[in-house]
């Protein structure tokens, strides 16, 4: 994420983000001017930052890590989905789904134009609904009406299938994949098997 662009949509000045973060201004001014790379400062400045601005480290780093052209921003993404599954395992599927409603988080992605954030948050809500016998939460049926353009494989089934050739691998994925992520084109066929 840039961020001066998230400086702007926060209505934070580099100044008030300076002093609200405790990360010295001209660290923070370099940053913002592009002298000197997110990537390249200390975990504690980036910490300090995400904190202050209320995102993720990851989200403040993701346009780092672009490494293929074919797979644009697919390493940042693969790291989101980690951390959702891990909350999963962590909180228990009931109070994942209340703090997520709660929160009103899959509506702050969606407008923020973070469509694959969203649209995995909304899948594993709907997922964890269908699993616990629950209804599902109303307040999304605008997005639930939207899907990504192309499907989206995990990021080890695309470079597998770019390295053999071929195409088997992402069929069998598409057939395991779980009903409410591929609504959205997400393939995504195992959300419990976290570390």
């Amino acid at each position: 994420m840039e961020l001066m662009s998230l400086l702007k949509e926060k209505q934070l000045s580099v100044y008030q983000c300076a002093k609200e973060s405790h990360v010295p201004y001209t660290t923070l001014s370099d940053i913002v001017k592009g002298k000197t790379r997110i990537e390249k400062c200390t975990a504690e400045t980036i910490y300090k930052l995400a904190r202050t601005l209320h995102v993720t480290m990851e989200a403040l780093l993701a346009e780092c890590f672009i490494e293929d052209e074919d797979v644009p921003n697919l390493r940042d993404f693969e790291i989101y989905k980690s951390n959702i599954c891990h909350l999963v395992k962590d909180k228990g599927d009931m109070d994942f789904i209340i703090d997520i409603l709660e929160k009103n988080q899959i509506r702050t992605y969606w407008e923020r134009q973070w469509y694959r954030e969203s649209f995995y948050l909304l899948a594993m809500v709907d997922y964890l609904s269908r699993e616990n016998g629950l209804p599902l939460c109303n307040d999304y049926e605008d997005i639930r009406n939207c899907t990504l353009e192309e499907p989206l494989y995990p990021r080890d089934i695309v470079l597998a299938a770019k390295l053999d050739g071929s195409l088997d691998r992402k069929e069998q994925c598409l057939k395991e994949a779980i009903p409410e992520f591929l609504r959205f084109n997400i393939v995504e066929s195992e959300i419990r098997n976290v570390c």
